[in-house]
């Protein structure tokens, strides 16, 4: 059985959670998830230790015995083919491993020596994850879209990350392309709601979830300006593409019922008909896509689009 068992990782900005993945069924192995804590302005050998010790507990608890399968759902920037760390820019995230190749240095962190490493975008795995799961198994073409201390997006077809077709944005993903004087990493992310919030009420919130809270006139004028921009901004690219399902997860979507309303409103008015889904498991779906690298059907479709 564990011969079908890959080991999924979700590196995000503050922990890392591994858990091993029957890539059959797509689902997480009971009794192999471990997260730890991390710090991302750490030094290469502190980050490299900390994720080796949920991914090394992953191994330990999932009893593989052969050679090491390990998917890594990564943030940006980061060369997905050769698996060498990119993180230059990157919200001073992981700059210590600039440059770094993960699959030459990680080797000695592991307690196995025979490993073997594949990589994919975070909001790519997610977006894969997801379409295997929940509302998203039963539709052809989903959008995924993270929304958080970035935004990341995937536009999955049948199971599969679109990357170079004629009807998604050059790369697959949203987030480096123009918005009005910026990007759309710019406004649809937590740092977009503290900044505009602070703009609006005089008030340094600390997060998304305390706007929400807060539930005034302010906070109320944020959000609806939120999914109004987002849906602005996400037309051009949903009328190519024709979805049949948006996922949103993240920490804003978690925020969904303030900002979704106006989002819909203004699709709807467009004439695109598409359903929303509010994903709540956005490190799961990541676990799990990451691991999917190693379903061979899979990677034989996806391998020459990942860079």
């Amino acid at each position: 059985m564990t011969a079908q068992w890959a080991i999924g990782v979700d590196v995000g900005g503050s922990h890392v959670t591994s858990s091993a993945v029957d890539i059959v069924e797509l689902k997480i192995i009971e009794g192999t998830t471990y997260t730890v804590k991390v710090d991302n302005k750490a030094s290469k050998e502190d980050i490299l230790k900390n994720w080796s010790k949920a991914i090394n507990q992953s191994i330990e608890s999932s009893g593989i015995h052969d050679k090491i399968k390990i998917g890594f759902a990564m943030p940006g920037p980061f060369n997905y083919k050769t698996g060498l760390a990119m993180f230059v820019g990157n919200n001073k995230k992981y700059e210590s491993l600039y440059n770094v190749s993960i699959p030459n240095e990680f080797q000695k962190y592991l307690k196995s020596f025979k490993s073997d490493y594949r990589f994919i975008n975070d909001a790519t795995a997610f977006g894969v994850g997801v379409a295997s799961m929940g509302m998203a198994k039963d539709h052809s073409k989903v959008v995924a879209i993270t929304l958080g201390t970035g935004f990341g997006s995937a536009f999955i077809k049948n199971g599969v990350p679109q990357v170079n077709s004629e009807d998604v944005p050059m790369g697959g993903f949203m987030w480096d392309k123009p918005y009005k004087n910026a990007l759309g990493d710019d406004y649809f992310s937590t740092r977009w709601c503290i900044k505009r919030y602070k703009e609006i009420s005089g008030v340094e919130a600390t997060g998304v979830r305390e706007i929400a809270e807060a539930n005034n006139d302010n906070s109320r004028k944020l959000f609806i300006e939120f999914g109004s921009n987002m849906a602005e901004f996400i037309l051009p690219f949903l009328k190519k593409y024709q979805p049949d399902l948006i996922v949103l997860g993240g920490n804003v979507s978690k925020a969904s019922n303030f900002f979704l309303p106006a989002l819909k409103c203004k699709i709807q008015d467009e004439g695109i008909h598409v359903g929303f889904e509010i994903s709540d498991v956005l490190e799961e779906a990541a676990i799990i896509g990451s691991a999917k690298l190693y379903d061979s059907h899979f990677w034989e479709q996806t391998q020459n689009t990942i860079y």
